[in-house]
């Protein structure tokens, strides 16, 4: 069973100023995909304390995902500090997320998400608001879970795996 780790980006939240709602909601959809939350860490959003956490969170677990942080406002700079620490960036998480999101929030094409592994560790960055971070996580998925078997090394061949994307071709 593959570990996740949550990042909060938030400035509120990590002062202790308000009270997150995001990691319920996530855990749910994580279990509900043989994914366990092993921990849910609240960082100001600052670009070098995002970036610290990220890259300790990546050995912690096989699933860092962040909430926060993604607009284009001053001081959403998750983008940022995802893109100092991985080292192969996947742009489909991403793209995946705004299309799932387009029909329902006007706004889903401003979102900056992206997507990267570190290591055998996948990153990916979810809206702040908790609907839209369950939301895009359940998108991915699929995606996300095949991802995270290709990085462990226990998918040989794509078209043979029972739970890959090519299983039902």
């Amino acid at each position: 069973m593959s570990r996740a780790w949550l990042i909060l980006a938030s400035d509120r939240v990590s002062r202790g100023e308000r009270a997150d709602q995001t990691a319920e909601r996530l855990r749910s959809a994580l279990e509900g995909a043989g994914l366990v939350l092993e921990g849910v860490e609240a960082v100001p959003d600052d670009q070098a304390a995002l970036a610290e956490a990220l890259g300790r969170a990546c050995g912690r677990a096989e699933l860092v995902l962040t909430s926060g942080g993604t607009g284009i406002a001053p001081r959403d700079v998750t983008p940022e500090a995802t893109r100092a620490v991985i080292e192969r960036e996947i742009p489909g998480l991403g793209e995946a997320m705004r299309a799932a999101s387009g029909g329902k929030v006007p706004t889903a094409s401003l979102s900056r998400a992206l997507a990267g592994t570190r290591g055998r560790a996948l990153i990916v960055n979810l809206p702040g608001s908790p609907g839209g971070a369950e939301e895009c996580l359940r998108a991915i998925l699929p995606a996300v879970k095949h991802g995270l078997k290709l990085l462990e090394g226990a998918v040989r061949d794509c078209a043979t795996d029972p739970t890959g994307p090519l299983a039902d071709r």
